[in-house]
């Protein structure tokens, strides 16, 4: 009988490697294509919209606000939308289809359940047919007039305006216009997408599509839910890969059922992750040097911040009540050689203050402090603070 052949062992010093390559934080993978970095990384976070402008520019030759303008409201190439874990993410346009067909439709369900039912308790008698003839009529103002915001649909529909209650009698109570409600779960179905902002580029507040008049094809033709699966988990594994079973379930919040059915339809392959089990897509098996040193100030909730549950080979634990929040939203941090070493935050004059956790040598503090001047530069006069700051950001303001 012959012996079982070891797992491939790919240690720390390699996965802050692939990290640092894979996830453009180093000088030589760097570049101005927003859409492939943007593929490169899977999605970026758009919970927070500064998030988005941020997270690209870190990963630019020429760090600038317009390429990703362009591409989202005039080419049109990237598109918002909601999926895995109920986040807003900005996806490449297959992306997207992937990751509606894998993981939107979970999150789908309970969005129309809370409706209807909201629907029911404000007395309309028959809510999933409100509904229905609601989102047609909406589509159909969005294709004649749009995009618009959802006050502009509301003047134009004030029959769809009814106020529902949502939240029973928890501390998110809340009294809403049905129609804003209606195209948030239209969101979820992909029949309209987010335009361009009400405001500036840190604006949440976004304009309303009708999806296949903002790009063509919409979200696309609806996929297989396991080749959709597996196409989704492909794409993780190049950009996060080695991860753990714990990691992509994290990330897309399936089952371990469908967690373990999409690793076994991409053929991962098992490594060992110094004693853990780690999956490789298995063309990717090769070993991955040392990279170029490469430092990085990334914002809040930026995908390698977020990319794994398992943080310890790039996250020193103890830095964890420091650099996250209470509910796990990881704020600004500050990148060296593929591992997070401190933070920083933007103080109302401007200022890009950093504070380092750990001693990263003089010539790589000089690094992050050229990078803090750059990112002040191409704030300009924006001054934002982030959706969901980490205690550090406070320390660093108060400071």
């Amino acid at each position: 009988m012959l012996a079982a052949v070891p797992a491939r062992r790919v240690d720390v010093a390699e996965r802050r490697a692939r990290l640092a390559a894979r996830q453009r934080l180093t000088p030589a993978r760097r570049n101005d294509d927003v859409v492939a970095m943007t593929d490169d990384l899977v999605a970026l976070h758009a919970t927070d919209p500064v998030t988005v402008y941020l997270s690209a520019a870190a990963r630019m030759r020429t760090p600038a606000l317009g390429p990703l303008d362009a591409a989202l409201y005039e080419d049109r190439t990237l598109l918002r939308h909601h999926a895995m874990r109920r986040t807003l993410w900005v996806f490449g346009r297959e992306t997207a289809r992937l990751a509606h067909c894998a993981a939107t439709v979970d999150v789908l369900p309970p969005q129309r359940r809370q409706l209807l039912t909201a629907l029911t308790e404000a007395g309309v008698a028959d809510p999933e047919r409100w509904y229905d003839e609601a989102a047609e009529v909406i589509c159909a103002t969005l294709i004649e007039n749009g995009p618009l915001t959802g006050r502009e649909v509301g003047q134009r529909l004030p029959e769809l305006t009814l106020p529902l209650h949502l939240g029973g009698t928890s501390r998110f109570a809340a009294t809403i216009a049905a129609h804003t409600r209606v195209l948030l779960v239209m969101g979820f179905e992909g029949r309209v997408l987010r335009a361009r902002p009400t405001g500036s580029w840190i604006n949440g507040q976004y304009r309303w599509a009708a999806a296949h008049a903002w790009v063509p094809g919409g979200i696309g033709e609806p996929l297989d839910r396991r080749s959709a699966a597996a196409g989704l988990a492909r794409r993780c594994l190049r950009a996060f890969g080695p991860v753990t079973k714990a990691d992509l379930q994290w990330w897309t919040r399936w089952t371990v059922a469908t967690t373990t059915r999409a690793l076994a339809d991409v053929d991962a392959v098992e490594v060992d992750l110094d004693g853990a089990t780690g999956f490789l897509l298995p063309d990717d098996l090769e070993p991955v040097p040392a990279p170029e040193p490469g430092v990085a100030l990334l914002p809040g909730l930026d995908p390698s911040t977020m990319g794994w549950k398992q943080r310890e080979f790039y996250l020193d634990p103890a830095h964890v009540p420091v650099l996250f929040d209470r509910n796990g939203n990881g704020g600004p941090t500050a990148w060296v050689d593929g591992r997070i070493v401190g933070g920083w935050a933007q103080r109302r004059d401007g200022t890009v203050v950093l504070r380092l956790l750990v001693d990263v040598g003089a010539e790589n503090r000089v690094a992050l402090e050229r990078a803090a001047y750059e990112l002040e530069r191409l704030l300009g006069d924006v001054r934002f603070t982030p959706r969901f700051p980490a205690p550090l950001q406070a320390e660093l303001l108060d400071a």
